[in-house]
């Protein structure tokens, strides 16, 4: 019984939610349930032989086909959980499943990618790489984000934009890395156009150029504040307020959205926070932001992602077909 619970998810998501959470709930199937699996195919298995091997090579018919065939299923089986989930998912690659619009345009919701966990083994992540990793639980959306220990159990997807020794700023939303300006060719600014309300917009639509002067320019930086290194938006209204004032907005769209334990709610404290000098990332931290930079709850928000938090490097959109491509 206990077996057959831990797969229900499984039987679920083939029975009620088709191909895309089948193959999201194999990728994410945690590796002791793989293990119990394997264990219960091999008893089978063991089950099966003798009858296999004794049975006489003139009476291998009718049942023994059957067998045989039951068999040769199960070595299937036990191969691929063994090769696939114990050797290749850990070390060398994973497909994971785009929850959000954050990389709109690079990637899109429900595309399938192939995340290379094999090349930060032996090196370290780069700007601009498309980086897999687990979040801090300030990044966290809602309570069922978090686990029995309080930390994020979910993975994110986001664009390394600084490493350890950066300096990163915005200045009223242009990037600069060590004072130097960046270009930026996947930065989009969007509007969601779903026509039907969903937990997590499906559609979006770039902002032309006269819409996005209407928005709210914000700026960001790493700050010193109260001794602790925290992740600053701010613009000519405000710095880290929990409710953002604005200027002018599309369709309720906030300049900045940060993390309860980075609010600032004194406006006193607003303008000496601003004031502060920005910080360089420190060793071993990595920042993390959204192509859909509008719509995108990264760094900016809920501070650094540590390196040992770090899966892998996007290196294939696999799946739709039609989505096939290297996303960069």
């Amino acid at each position: 019984m206990p077996l057959l619970a831990s797969w229900l998810p499984l039987a679920q998501a083939q029975a009620g939610g088709g191909t895309r959470e089948l193959v999201d709930t194999l990728a994410r199937t945690p590796l002791s349930k793989v293990v119990i699996f394997v264990v219960v195919l091999s008893v089978f298995r063991a089950a099966i032989y003798p009858y296999m091997h004794k049975t006489p090579p003139h009476k291998r018919l009718g049942t023994y086909v059957f067998a045989r065939f039951i068999n040769e299923m199960l070595d299937a089986f036990i191969y691929a959980g063994v090769f696939v989930f114990m050797l290749i998912r850990p070390f060398a690659v994973q497909a994971f499943l785009i929850p959000s619009g954050s990389m709109w345009p690079t990637l899109y919701v429900n595309d399938f990618i192939v995340a290379n966990k094999a090349v930060y083994r032996y090196s370290d992540p780069k700007a601009n790489d498309i980086v897999v990793f687990r979040p801090p639980a300030t990044a966290r959306l809602s309570p069922d984000q978090l686990d029995e220990q309080g930390e994020m159990k979910v993975d994110f997807i986001k664009r390394c934009i600084g490493t350890p020794g950066d300096i990163i700023e915005m200045k009223k939303g242009v990037l600069y890395r060590n004072g130097k300006m960046v270009d930026e060719p996947y930065k989009r600014m969007s509007v969601c156009t779903d026509t039907t309300p969903q937990p997590e917009c499906q559609e979006f639509r770039e902002l032309s150029a006269d819409e996005q002067k209407q928005l709210t320019q914000t700026s960001f930086k790493l700050v010193n504040y109260k001794g602790h290194l925290v992740p600053l938006n701010y613009s000519s209204l405000d710095a880290n307020a929990p409710s953002p004032r604005v200027e002018h907005f599309i369709e309720t769209t906030a300049p900045y959205h940060v993390a309860d334990e980075f609010a600032i709610a004194d406006p006193d404290e607003e303008k000496k926070a601003e004031n502060l000098p920005a910080e360089k990332i420190p060793p071993h931290m990595y920042l993390m932001m959204g192509d859909n930079r509008n719509n995108s709850f990264d760094g900016r928000g809920w501070g650094l992602v540590p390196r040992e938090w770090i899966i892998g490097r996007a290196e294939l959109v696999w799946w739709p077909p039609k989505r096939i491509h290297i996303p960069h």
